[in-house]
């Protein structure tokens, strides 16, 4: 599973600084490996650094060696995580259908979860263009992965056709 990307190196040991995409540095931090290019990589060291994960790999131990890596996709084992209940993987809810109790019908499916400042935002792919609908309290009504759905609540005006 796709977990960050690496922006480039840090340090004169051959960190590599990962752009993490989960939903925090501290999540990728706690991994023992990585995969880059299918290959396991072990993780001697991982910190946070400004949002970042600062990552010593084996095998690479000054910055010119670390650079081949720039550029690359980190992925993790899913096998290796536990999530806690009533989270779930962003790749298992893309293309779910989105169910909006306040319609009490189907409006779409999730195309792609936008990771904003003030909060997450669920992209929905509607019959007539794209529903934008915040990840807050307000208008999740939680997710279904045996049902295969998300629960969602809108307000008038969101995602309401003209």
């Amino acid at each position: 599973m796709d977990a960050g990307r690496i922006v480039g190196t840090f340090g004169i040991l051959g960190e590599v600084r990962i752009e993490p995409w989960c939903d925090s540095p501290e999540f990728l931090r706690g991994f023992s490996q990585y995969y880059i290019d299918g290959k396991a990589h072990k993780v001697l060291r991982a910190r946070v650094h400004k949002n970042m994960v600062l990552a010593l790999l084996e095998g690479y131990s000054n910055p010119e060696d670390a650079m081949v890596l720039r550029g690359k996709t980190v992925s993790i084992f899913r096998g290796d995580v536990k999530l806690p209940k009533g989270t779930f993987f962003v790749e298992d809810l893309k293309g779910l259908p989105v169910f909006d109790l306040r319609k009490n019908a189907v409006i779409g499916t999730l195309r792609e979860i936008l990771n904003l400042p003030g909060s997450d935002v669920y992209v929905v792919a509607g019959e007539k263009g794209d529903i934008l609908i915040p990840a807050v309290e307000a208008f999740m009504r939680g997710a279904d992965l045996e049902k295969g759905e998300i629960r969602v609540e809108t307000i008038e005006g969101m995602g309401d056709e003209d």
